[in-house]
């Protein structure tokens, strides 16, 4: 069951509750560029009874399509935690694909700096740490042929819908205002987090390699770990199944 609450919370996320009715953690899950909360929608299904799904839905898509898209990692990391404010009555943890990696990475921060609320696990899946960015970034600069070119690179899953012509419009706005977002994204305070980190990724990720990965220790004080998951920059789709599996023994 999908419940899409009332408030900033509603708008920002689609909630996937507890089968066992209160629940014992939130999962924020984060999506990948031009992605939306639909990639999370199988999770709660696969994770404990006591665990609920926060899928996050950016602007600029689906049900949101008719707000502009984040302009910056400071709008957007701000605007999620403050919607997560009122779900903060039970522990939370992050899962972040791709883009939503840094995402979570600056999310997780605010929750920390502001409520003192450390998550119970970051978990972050197809990109290096937010101090191995690489400046200059012009994906967001090409034309749309060129832009989901670019984009069918990293990996082919659900790349079909930018074939049709109806539906193209509607999607290449957010793919490319999120390229835009996370090509303009230069932290100048990388802190670590108290959270424990877990990274993942697919082993024939071109976007991606291991040690890119591996960045990610740097970045906690507690405990680090990673995970390669047979699979391209979007293991984590035909990898669902074992990948939920995996988090679950970890949340």
């Amino acid at each position: 069951m999908t419940v899409i609450s009332r408030g900033t919370a509603g708008k920002w996320f689609r909630r996937y509750p507890a089968r066992s009715g209160a629940p014992r953690l939130r999962l924020v899950c984060l999506p990948h560029a031009g992605g939306t909360s639909t990639l999370y929608h199988r999770w709660a299904g696969l994770l404990p009874d006591a665990v609920e799904v926060l899928a996050t839905q950016y602007p600029g898509r689906q049900e949101r399509f008719g707000e502009p898209c984040a302009s910056s990692m400071t709008e957007l990391a701000d605007a999620i935690a403050d919607a997560l404010e009122p779900e903060l009555d039970a522990p939370v943890a992050f899962f972040g694909h791709s883009l939503g990696s840094a995402v979570a990475y600056e999310v997780a921060r605010r929750l920390d700096d502001r409520h003192g609320v450390v998550p119970e696990r970051v978990v972050v899946s197809g990109r290096g740490a937010p101090h191995t960015e690489r400046p200059g970034g012009t994906l967001h600069l090409l034309d749309d042929e060129l832009l989901v070119a670019a984009a069918r690179r990293l990996g082919d899953v659900g790349s079909a819908v930018y074939d049709d012509p109806d539906l193209r419009p509607l999607l290449l706005p957010s793919l490319r205002g999120d390229f835009r977002l996370i090509e303009s994204y230069r932290p100048l305070d990388v802190t670590p987090l108290r959270a424990p980190v877990t990274a993942v990724g697919g082993t024939a990720d071109p976007g991606c390699t291991l040690p890119e990965l591996l960045s990610w220790s740097a970045l906690t004080t507690a405990s680090y770990e990673h995970r390669l998951f047979p699979g391209d920059h979007f293991y984590l789709v035909p990898q669902e199944e074992a990948l939920v599996r995996f988090l679950a023994e970890r949340l």
